[in-house]
Order: C-alpha cells, then sequence, then structure tokens
C-alpha cells in the first residue's frame, strides 16, 4: 500500500479536517483516506456504474411487460365512489 505525505495544508482547512475527524471518531490520516474512497472512483467503481447505466438504459429502452393502461386518479376516485 503506497503511503501519502502532504505539505502546506492551510491551517483553516487543517482545523475544519481534524474537527470532522473527532466528529466521526478516526483519526485525521483515516478521515482523509475516507474522503477520497468517497471523492474519486477507482477503476473497479467507474466500470460498475457504466454497467449500471447500460442496464438502466437497456430497461427504459424496453417495452413495458403489461399492455394495460394505469387509470388516471380521477378514474380511481369515481370508481371509489361508485362502490
Amino acid at each position: 500500500m503506497a503511503t501519502l505525505y502532504l505539505e502546506n495544508v492551510p491551517d483553516e482547512l487543517y482545523e475544519a479536517l481534524r474537527g470532522r475527524a473527532r466528529q466521526h471518531r478516526k483519526s485525521i490520516a483515516a478521515e482523509v483516506l475516507s474522503l477520497l474512497e468517497e471523492s474519486i472512483p477507482t477503476a473497479q467503481e467507474l466500470k460498475s456504474r457504466q454497467e449500471f447505466l447500460r442496464r438502466l438504459r437497456r430497461l427504459r429502452s424496453s417495452k413495458p411487460r403489461t399492455a394495460h393502461r394505469f387509470p388516471s386518479t380521477e378514474e380511481m376516485q369515481r370508481e371509489d365512489r361508485s362502490r
């Protein structure tokens, strides 16, 4: 696993990071790692997202399983009133 050193971090940013780490009960290094994992997708994550989009597009382009149309809210209310 690689090691990352960071210099010249502005004091205000460092304090915000330290506060966030304390709030999440983590070390500063663990908090930085969590933020990087949330913000920067890996090759595996990008591949997973692309597959998800392909599946979503395929579902959107397919025809509905039923030929029936759904009743409007007005039709449903009229049906309820006639019971």
